[in-house]
């Protein structure tokens, strides 16, 4: 069971707003309190409400950092799903739209029609776990261990494909955030923690996507040694949280 709580690694670091926080803390509080009373079905639900979660954190990297991709992926959306998902000003935002038909903006990272079709199963499980069908199907620990396994080879694939927005987020963020006389805050600190983690929702594997950024690679830049030191107070506060 102490395999689930790897799904921590996948969710962002902090949030926009306490509400957020909140909600993703109450999840975590149901499927431990389900999971500590044996009422394994219910646990289930909590977990599949936190990997959903995790799936619209990771369009809503998409949205912010590939905007042309993603209302391209919107192509077939009814109008006023088109604009409440466009003017979305938080994740949960998705939630509006029918879960099977949040997951094909996936193929936006690659992500192809058999691998949505493993992660659209997981949908259909929750369904099946919440109608009053007279069936009980994680009645063991066992049986919500390997649906564990499962969701979490999915969400590491799921991340996997998510590492080139994550590194196009980090690089631009370099370039644009270099200048303290230019951005919201005047520390380093500051902005990597407002600006960068909390505006996109990083998670501790997106860190790590980020730790691993060659900045040589913006060597000809200008201002080169303002945009590696801002690398470098990142590398400083985020490193020593590495395992």
């Amino acid at each position: 069971m102490d395999e689930a709580y790897e799904l921590n690694n996948y969710l962002p670091l902090s949030f926009k707003s306490p509400k957020e926080q909140e909600y993703i803390a109450f999840l975590w509080d149901a499927f431990e309190t389900n999971t500590k009373h044996e009422k394994y079905q219910f646990a289930f639900l909590a977990y599949h409400m936190l990997t959903m979660s995790f799936m619209y954190f990771n369009i809503w990297q998409i949205k912010q950092n590939r905007p042309e991709d993603f209302e391209k992926g919107l192509i077939g959306f009814g109008k006023d799903i088109e604009k409440a998902l466009l003017n979305a000003s938080s994740p949960f935002v998705f939630s509006a739209v029918n879960e099977r038909s949040i997951l094909r903006f996936l193929k936006l990272i690659a992500c192809d029609n058999g691998m949505i079709g493993t992660y659209a199963k997981l949908v259909d499980d929750r369904n099946e776990t919440a109608h009053p069908n007279g069936n009980i199907f994680y009645s063991t620990e066992a049986a919500l261990d390997a649906k564990i396994t499962e969701i979490l080879r999915v969400v590491a694939e799921i991340q996997i494909h998510s590492q080139p927005v994550i590194e196009h987020c980090f690089r631009e963020f370099l370039l644009q955030n270099h200048d303290s006389d230019t951005r919201e805050y005047a520390d380093d600190a500051d902005q990597i923690r407002e600006v960068l983690i909390h505006g996109n929702y990083l998670s501790q594997k997106d860190v790590e996507i980020c730790l691993g950024f060659d900045i040589d690679s913006l060597a000809d830049q200008p201002n080169f040694a303002n945009i590696k030191a801002l690398f470098e107070k990142f590398r400083f506060n985020h490193s020593q949280h590495e395992d």
